[in-house]
């Protein structure tokens, strides 16, 4: 059964990827448009180490040089409540087809180098982590180095915030409160098999791989901004 558990997720993850909304798949971002509108994203994605409160305090998740299409799927999934936060799905929900387009590709490209980096491969994990790892099978999806998906609709997770990652997983594995959870069959089959504890530790090792995730400083909010 271990043996066959990677590619069964994997089939499940492809065929959900098929079924994106189609806005998703078939509207074209404009960065430089994307730009314009990111003023209301810049108070939180653009500061190092800035940090929430809802449900609990995490750092929240870099974003610049993540996949274009796992950004504009993951607002759309705010807009229509797949995804249960109140901040971020007010955000959405005042965002057209395009609107999600374009800040996808805004934050798809910022702070990316002109020529894609070579990552290192990741450090060797723990016993207890490497068991953990392929009991949840996360290279099927997220690919050996975790920044390499086998879809551009999931992230890249490696480097990303450890408490980030920790609450994210949790949301997955509980949907039923009114304000927080996120609705995903695959990552909530996943996440159901650990405990806090071993969660925990998922995310602090994959948080502490090399990625192409960062947070790149913006300090001033661009309403009003001309050229």
């Amino acid at each position: 059964m271990k043996k066959n558990l990677s590619p069964m997720f994997a089939a499940v993850a492809l065929s959900l990827a098929a079924t994106l909304p189609a806005q998703a798949q078939a509207v074209t971002g404009d960065a430089k448009a994307g730009q314009g509108k990111a003023a209301m994203c810049i108070g939180c994605h653009g500061i190092v180490g800035y940090q929430t409160t809802f449900p609990e305090v995490y750092k929240v998740p870099k974003i610049a040089g993540q996949s274009e299409k796992y950004l504009a799927a993951a607002l759309d999934a705010y807009k229509k409540g797949d995804r249960k936060h109140p901040t971020m799905r007010g955000i959405a929900v005042s965002l057209s087809d395009q609107d999600m387009a374009d800040l996808a590709a805004y934050y798809a490209q910022l702070g990316k180098p002109a020529t894609a980096p070579t990552l290192p491969a990741p450090a060797a994990p723990s016993a207890q982590v490497a068991q953990l790892l392929q009991k949840g099978a996360c290279v099927s999806c997220h690919g050996a180095n975790f920044s390499s998906p086998i879809d551009p609709s999931y992230p890249k997770i490696a480097g990303q915030y450890a408490d980030y990652m920790l609450v994210e997983l949790k949301a997955y594995r509980d949907n039923t409160h009114p304000l927080w959870g996120r609705s995903n069959p695959v990552m909530a089959g996943m996440a159901k098999q650990f405990s806090n504890a071993e969660l925990k530790a998922l995310a602090k090792y994959i948080g502490s791989l090399p990625g192409e995730l960062k947070t790149v400083p913006q300090r001033e909010f661009r309403l009003g901004q001309r050229d």
